[in-house]
C-alpha cells in the first residue's frame, strides 16, 4: 500500500475508532541535570556546556535538514504505526476549513498551516499588512474560571479577527510602529522597533478597559519533548525568591487542564498557560478556526451570532488527538557549525552574559505515554519552560494564570537560526516586533536586564559571535 493510500486510510479509521489512548499527556518520570555552567566549565569536552555543544539538539528525535523543510520533519526515531499517525496529523494539520465544515462563524484563520507556516513562525504584521498568523488574547480585570484570565463578555478570551461571509469579525486591527533607539557601549547606535495596536469594534463595539495581549504563531517542532521533560524538574529550576542572587528568578505557571479537570505545571503558549499538546490543539482549533470538538465543544462566539448556538463537535477527537501526535514528534534540527571559531566564541559569551540562566541549554525528558520517540532523551532547548518577568518594554498589562502582565515563557532557541530560512523573515519575541536577533536581546528587561547590559557592553565583534552561535542552533 502506498504511504499516500496509507494516511487516507487511517484518517478514515481513526475518525470511526472508539480508541482513545493515541497521546495520553501524562507526566512523565526522569530526572533532569543542573542548569547553567560557570565560566572555568567552558571547554568543548563531552562534558562542556554540560553536553549542548553537539550537533544532536533534540537526541535521537534530530533531523539534519537546514532547507525550507527543517521544521516539518517527522523525528528520526519514529518509525511504523507512530510515523503512520504522524502522518495523519500531518494531513490533518494542514487541512483548510470551509464554512461548509465548521469553520467560523468567526475565526483567526483557516487551518493550522496557514498560521505555522512550515511548522515555523507565523508573519508578524507591517502596516497595512494582513494578520492572517497573529492573534489576540483579551481579557477583562479580574479571574475568570479556574484561576484564569477573565473573558471579555461577548467576546471570550480571544479576539476573532475574521468572520465567515456576511457576518462581521469581532474586531478590526491596525498596527503602526515607532522607533526607539539606543547606544551600544562602543558608541554604535541600534533601533528597537516599537508597535502600536489599535482594535475597533468589528460586530459590536467592544467593551472599555479591555485587557489584550497580541501574539504571534510559534514554531511548533520539538514540543514533545517539553511535554516529556518531567514536571518536577522544571519546578526544580523555579527561584522566584531569587535565592542565589543572580537576578533571575523564574517562576512555574499553574494552569487549567481542563481534560483531567485539575490544576496543572503550564508549558505551552507565550505564557505557559496550556498543560500539554492535546488541550493546546483542541483550543487552537476552537479559537483560531471557530472548530468544536468534545474537549472544546462551544464556539469562541457563543451568544454573539445565531449560527454561535449550541452543536455537535465539529471536528472527531481522534483527528485533534492525531494533530498533537504530530506536534508531538516533528524533529529537531541539528545545530551547525560547530567547529566555527566564531560561533564557539559566541558560545562562550552567551553563557558569559548569563543567558543560560533563563535559556536552560539542556534537559533531560522523561516517559511520555504513548509517545516513545520523545522518551528518554538528552535534549538542548534553550529553555527552562518557566516565567520572567522581561520589564516594562515587553509588557502586556495581561495576566494569565498565574503570569504577570510583565512575564513571559522562556521561548526555546534550538532552530532560530533557520527561521528565516523557513519562514522567510528573522523576526523574533512574542509579537515579531525585534527584526534581528540583537534587536531581540535589546528588548529584553526586568530579570534579563544584567544578561542584556552585558551584551550592550560588548564590543561590535563580540556582538557579531554571540550572533553566530545563535544561527548555529
Amino acid at each position: 500500500m502506498s504511504r499516500k493510500w496509507l494516511v487516507l486510510s487511517l484518517l478514515l479509521a481513526i475518525a470511526c475508532s472508539d480508541q482513545t489512548d493515541v497521546t495520553d499527556p501524562e507526566a512523565p518520570q526522569e530526572p533532569a541535570p543542573a542548569n547553567g555552567a560557570s565560566d572555568q566549565e567552558l571547554d568543548f569536552s563531552s562534558r562542556g556546556f554540560f553536553g549542548a555543544h553537539t550537533a544532536l539538539s533534540g537526541g535521537a528525535t534530530t533531523v539534519f535538514d537546514a532547507t525550507l523543510n527543517a521544521f516539518s520533519l517527522p523525528a528520526a526515531n519514529l518509525s511504523g504505526n507512530d510515523l503512520a499517525i504522524h502522518d495523519v496529523g500531518d494531513v490533518q494539520f494542514e487541512v483548510e476549513f470551509e464554512p461548509e465544515n465548521g469553520l467560523g462563524p468567526v475565526f483567526d484563520n483557516v487551518s493550522c498551516e496557514e498560521c505555522h507556516i512550515g511548522d515555523g513562525r507565523g508573519t508578524p504584521p507591517d502596516d497595512g499588512v494582513s494578520f492572517s498568523s497573529f492573534l489576540f488574547r483579551g481579557s477583562v480585570n479580574g479571574v475568570g474560571p479556574h484561576g484564569g484570565p477573565n473573558p471579555i463578555p461577548g467576546f471570550g478570551g480571544q479576539i476573532q479577527l475574521r468572520a465567515i461571509p456576511d457576518l462581521k469579525p469581532e474586531a478590526y486591527a491596525k498596527i503602526t510602529y515607532t522607533d526607539s533607539t539606543g547606544t551600544f557601549a562602543d558608541g554604535s547606535k541600534f533601533t528597537l522597533r516599537v508597535p502600536h495596536y489599535a482594535l475597533t469594534g468589528g460586530y459590536a463595539a467592544l467593551p472599555a478597559g479591555i485587557l489584550t495581549s497580541p501574539r504571534t504563531a510559534p514554531a511548533v517542532f520539538g514540543l514533545g519533548l517539553l511535554e516529556a521533560v518531567p514536571e518536577w524538574d522544571i519546578r526544580a529550576l523555579a527561584d522566584p525568591w531569587d535565592r542565589n542572587r543572580d537576578g533571575v528568578s523564574g517562576r512555574a505557571n499553574n494552569v487549567w487542564n481542563g481534560i483531567k479537570q485539575r490544576t496543572e505545571l503550564g508549558r505551552f503558549g507565550w505564557k505557559a498557560n496550556q498543560p500539554n499538546l492535546l488541550q493546546q490543539a483542541a483550543g487552537a482549533y476552537n479559537g483560531d478556526m471557530g472548530i468544536t470538538s468534545t474537549i472544546f465543544p462551544a464556539e469562541a462566539c457563543e451568544g454573539q451570532y445565531p449560527e454561535c448556538g449550541a452543536h455537535a463537535p465539529e471536528i472527531d477527537i481522534k483527528l485533534v488527538q492525531a494533530v498533537a501526535f504530530y506536534t508531538q514528534t516533528l524533529g529537531v534540527p541539528a545545530r551547525r557549525a560547530l567547529d566555527d571559531r566564531q560561533a564557539q566564541q559566541g558560545e562562550r559569551l552567551f553563557y558569559a552574559a548569563g543567558c543560560n540562566a533563563c535559556h536552560a541549554p539542556t534537559l533531560r525528558t522523561g516517559v511520555l505515554r504513548g509517545v516513545r520517540a520523545v522518551s528518554g532523551q538528552v535534549i538542548h532547548p534553550y529553555t527552562d519552560l518557566l516565567l520572567h518577568d522581561m520589564g516594562a518594554g515587553l509588557a502586556d498589562g495581561r495576566s494569565d494564570f498565574l503570569a504577570s502582565g510583565r512575564e513571559w515563557r522562556t521561548p526555546p532557541l534550538w532552530g532560530v537560526g533557520l527561521i528565516e530560512t523557513v519562514n522567510s523573515h528573522p523576526n523574533l519575541l512574542h509579537d515579531g516586533r525585534a527584526r534581528s536577533m540583537i534587536e531581540a536581546v535589546m528588548w529584553h528587561g526586568g530579570e534579563a536586564t544584567n544578561a542584556r547590559e552585558r551584551v550592550r557592553r560588548m564590543p561590535a565583534t563580540d556582538r557579531d559571535a554571540l550572533v553566530a552561535f545563535l544561527k548555529s542552533l
